[in-house]
């Protein structure tokens, strides 16, 4: 008997699902459109753009799905193939219709985990990440907010787990000091 398509893994679901069982593609999106979309609307700077994305991203996980490597992990392929959305969306030229109030790329922290909200962080936080180059932010995006481990992000990225350390290094300094200018700012 087949188990639970709630306590089956992401790589047996894809197995499935490239063997032909829509359902299990059903189960892949139910279970990371939510997050994907949140990576994509932290990325693009607009929901609108990100939910298109999102649809993209499941479209060419269908299109691409024999090229899947059975004993690959699935989320690194998955948020590859949103990342190169993305990418393929900024390079032609498309820009963010949404940007939040204050033109900034909006930063969804879950408020089970924030607590009160501090809407003054929330905001350098975005003018902070708008400000650090494609390869910084990715990595931080991918760590900080996704939750993922740098070899999980390496494989995303299609780098090696060093690298991605010293890039998410590199952001995560970048970060504080653009936070320090900020916060300089706002009291001096």
């Amino acid at each position: 008997m087949r188990a639970s398509v709630a306590t089956e893994t992401d790589e047996v679901l894809m197995a499935r699902f490239c063997a032909g069982e829509a359902p299990a593609f059903d189960a892949l999106f139910q279970r990371h459109a939510p997050a994907v979309r949140g990576y994509l609307t932290r990325l693009t700077g607009s929901p609108a753009t990100a939910e298109d994305l999102v649809q993209l991203t499941f479209l060419s996980l269908v299109r691409s799905r024999g090229r899947f490597q059975a004993g690959s992990r699935f989320r690194p392929w998955l948020y590859a193939i949103a990342t190169n959305a993305a990418r393929d969306q900024l390079r032609r030229g498309h820009r963010p219709e949404e940007l939040t109030a204050e033109g900034h790329l909006p930063v969804d922290v879950p408020a089970e985990v924030a607590g009160p909200r501090d809407v003054g962080l929330e905001r350098a936080v975005r003018q902070a990440l708008d400000q650090l180059p494609e390869g910084q932010r990715v990595p931080i995006l991918l760590h900080r907010f996704e939750g993922m481990g740098f070899a999980e992000i390496a494989d995303t990225l299609g780098l090696t787990e060093s690298a991605v350390k010293v890039r998410a290094h590199r952001g995560y300094a970048r970060l504080r000091e653009l936070l320090a200018a900020l916060r300089e700012e706002a009291t001096g």
